[in-house]
């Protein structure tokens, strides 16, 4: 697929669309995709994002609370889950999390990230219970727990709705749903990759209730494995579609799809898409912020989340669409269990302030609502007139 296939013309149409502010279509979206002028789309993205969001990046600092890694489901491109009785299978007491939720404490952290397996016999309790004690032990901060498929998970094990599940986890404190489990939406790639029963109808029926409820919540998009652009368009446009309805999604994050190098506790691989997939190279990675920027015109913010793309592709992300940068993370066991190639796992906020402004932005802290809490200085005048190398 050259850049050949989209002339000048069909160029200058797209730009005249999106200059005007004009909606594109799905047909729009897999022509940007067959487009190798990565200049040309960064810089069409970097419009949009600029008339969003101005020359601000938004970050919070936030700390990733896996509180369990067993998992009934194995999805192809896991690495994370593990059977029960397995070696490095674990499951925290919720005394265990509030202890370690409270060793963070210190770093002015203002959202937790809890993200879980599907555990095949904890009961449905301990959520709402965890929520509460790690609401009791750290009242300042944010907590942003959950995907779709766990909630899926928690109806199936109480036998309670998802609505009345969620009105018990706000009450115990949650603040936002995360955006997992989302993977691509489409069934022609979904089922090769996807072994749980969550799909776009579940998935969007329970975020669709959490904004009836008044939640804000993310939205992810796994890429760059066996999907095509085709499958990236479809994903976003109906993500797109329920935000015209409910306009309770907060930010867009697409997350690069990881091959699981090895991982160094047991030497298996579990990740089963890597014998036939490639990473997506970085040039991909930007192409797919810039064409999900441009497509998903009601979402106010897209995430670039580093630990996924490394720090350099990140700084670029912010240049081809992204206007949030995922905060500090110490263990994101997720992808890390998958990641080799020298991205720092922890991430200060005085690091991030500077990789903010070394790639000539301004930086703001948000919490989980995207409140500001506070505005930093943006880049040093005197350092950007002649090229700098790039700090990383």
């Amino acid at each position: 697929m050259g850049g050949a296939l989209v002339d000048a013309g069909l160029k200058r149409e797209l730009e005249d669309k999106v200059r005007a502010g004009e909606r594109l279509t799905r047909e729009d979206g897999i022509a940007l995709y067959e487009s190798d002028d990565l200049a040309w789309l960064g810089g069409l993205a970097h419009e949009v994002r600029t008339r969003k969001n101005g020359d601000v990046v938004h970050f919070n600092v936030n700390r990733h609370l896996n509180m369990t890694n067993v998992c009934t489901a194995s999805c192809a491109y896991c690495s994370f889950q593990r059977k029960p009785g397995e070696k490095d299978a674990y499951t925290m007491r919720i005394e265990e999390a509030v202890r370690l939720a409270k060793a963070m404490e210190n770093e002015n952290l203002t959202e937790l990230h809890i993200v879980n397996g599907l555990h095949p016999t904890l009961p449905w309790r301990y959520y709402p219970r965890s929520l509460s004690a790690l609401k009791e032990a750290l009242p300042n901060v944010g907590l942003k727990a959950f995907t779709a498929t766990e909630i899926h998970h928690f109806e199936t094990i109480s036998g309670l709705t998802a609505s009345e599940i969620l009105d018990e986890l706000i009450e115990a404190g949650l603040e936002s749903l995360t955006g997992g489990g989302a993977e691509i939406f489409d069934w022609e790639v979904r089922q090769h990759i996807v072994d749980h029963n969550t799909h776009w109808e579940d998935w969007s029926r329970i975020h669709r209730l959490a904004h009836e409820k008044g939640l804000k919540t993310p939205a992810t998009m796994l890429y760059g494995h066996i999907e095509e652009p085709r499958h990236r368009v479809d994903h976003v446009l109906r993500l797109r579609e329920m935000q015209d309805e409910t306009g309770g999604f907060q930010v867009f994050i697409p997350l690069r799809y990881q091959h699981d190098f090895v991982d160094m506790k047991d030497g298996k691989v579990r990740n089963r898409l890597q014998a036939r997939t490639t990473m997506a190279t970085g040039a991909e990675a930007l192409k797919t912020f810039a064409v999900s920027r441009l497509l998903f015109d009601n979402v106010p913010h897209v995430k670039v989340f580093w630990v996924m793309h490394g720090v350099q592709t990140a700084q670029l992300a912010l240049q081809h669409g992204a206007d949030d940068m995922d905060g500090s993370v110490v263990e994101y066991k997720i992808t890390h269990d998958a990641d080799n190639y020298g991205t720092p796992n922890k991430l200060g906020r005085e690091d991030l302030l500077e990789l903010i402004r070394d790639a000539g932005f301004r930086p703001v802290e948000r919490n989980t609502r995207y409140e500001i809490l506070r505005e930093y200085p943006g880049p040093d005048a005197g350092r950007r007139e002649e090229p700098q190398p790039m700090r990383v």
